[in-house]
């Protein structure tokens, strides 16, 4: 099961994938400028950096979109300042390169991938929702509109409808394949800034439904699985080496394609994993020969991903993003906030006809509340004492409150 991970790959292939058509109006990815080009590797960078991070603490189907963590980590960036800012830059891999490179260079990517083919749907959409009780600064505002096309939107978070709302929005854009992402708004919570991104591709050669069987799966415990396995015959990008044999499936006009990286014999895919790094996938990327294959099979599969993301970007570099030390003085300057949780959700849909996939990523900004609360919902020390003398009457540990 864990060859599946690998499918998170053909999102990656989303910056990495060379283009086989050109519109006059708008630049494709092979057309970035250097600086925006320097963002891409960059972006990949953290990619598969977090990508193994998270497959060293997952040993199960694994699916994220670096894209769409990196996009909301980029809305949030314009808000951070010194401290804050750089260690954002070093999680991002973004060092040596001003905001406003970034900021461009981000546009003028999307801008890219939204036109490189017309035979796929590729859907990005930002959004910053913000308490109707906060000053936001401007200029904040104003950069997230201009280079992420965000919408941007005071709301009542004490509202009922508040949750809904923001959920809803994910849920369109992501063509209702991200649901309930947001478990609830608290009352410290003062802005969520959103990515949601939708890819529907079908295949350039699909595979025939009628050929589909059931075949057995070899998990990497020795133990075998039935599943329903695609079968094809079929010219395709294909490379054999050390590690792993690939193929690699075009969707559409072959902008936008599928890689399969199947460990060979005595390795396994935490071997691949350890080995990626931006140099190697690009030069692996470089290495397919066309070859006809008389046997292609892939199984089917349909899952979803979800994880908060705080422990592995702390480690990353931008811990002090996550705490009250943080500074995010570039959104307001009436409170300390700092970022309480960033989540990722996927889902990827892989059958005959194509591949659906989904992405959202919320962080979620916080602040020190205006009204002292003291809410004892954890497991707490507690101990009766007498004021003049100092003494200790009783003194224990409420692990599990039972009356």
């Amino acid at each position: 099961m864990k060859t599946k991970k690998f499918l998170i790959l053909f999102l990656m292939l989303i910056v990495f994938s060379a283009s086989c058509q050109k519109d006059d109006n708008v630049p494709l990815v092979t057309d970035l400028d250097q600086k925006s080009q320097t963002l891409v590797e960059a972006d990949n960078s953290m990619g598969i950096d977090l990508f193994q991070r998270i497959c060293q603490e997952k040993d199960e189907n694994v699916t994220i979109s670096p894209l769409s963590i990196s996009l909301a980590l980029a809305m949030t960036y314009n808000g951070a300042k010194e401290e804050t800012k750089l260690a954002m830059q070093e999680a991002m891999h973004l060092s040596g390169l001003t905001a406003n490179e970034i900021n461009q260079g981000y546009k003028y990517l999307v801008d890219a991938l939204l036109a490189a083919d017309p035979k796929v749907t590729l859907d990005i959409a930002q959004s910053i929702w913000y308490r109707d009780d906060m000053n936001v600064i401007p200029g904040f505002i104003e950069v997230n509109k201009t280079y992420y096309d965000a919408k941007v939107s005071e709301l009542d978070f004490s509202s009922p409808n508040a949750l809904d709302i923001i959920n809803g929005w994910i849920e369109d854009k992501t063509h209702d394949k991200i649901r309930d992402m947001i478990d609830e708004i608290e009352s410290t919570h003062v802005m969520f800034l959103v990515n949601a991104i939708y890819f529907n591709g079908t295949w350039k050669t699909s595979f025939d439904e009628t050929l589909t069987r059931k075949q057995p799966f070899t998990k990497e415990d020795g133990t075998t699985i039935d599943v329903d396995m695609m079968c094809a015959s079929d010219s395709v990008n294909y490379q054999v080496n050390e590690l792993f044999s690939s193929v690699e499936l075009p969707y559409g006009d072959g902008n936008f394609n599928m890689v399969i990286l199947l460990p060979v014999y005595g390795k396994t895919c935490n071997d691949i994993i350890t080995e990626i790094t931006p140099e190697k996938w690009k030069q692996w990327m470089g290495n397919f020969t066309m070859t006809y294959l008389s046997t292609l099979q892939l199984p089917k599969f349909k899952t979803e991903f979800e994880m908060k993301l705080n422990d592995i970007l702390s480690a990353m570099g931008m811990e002090i993003a996550f705490n009250p030390r943080a500074n995010f003085k570039g959104i307001t300057t009436d409170t300390d906030i700092w970022i309480d949780y960033v989540q990722h959700n996927t889902f990827i849909d892989v059958n005959e006809k194509g591949t659906e996939a989904a992405a959202a990523t919320v962080v979620a900004m916080e602040w020190r509340s205006a009204v002292n609360m003291f809410v004892a919902n954890k497991p707490f020390v507690y101990a009766i004492t007498e004021k003049e003398t100092g003494a200790i009457l009783f003194i224990g540990k409420m692990m599990e409150p039972a009356y």
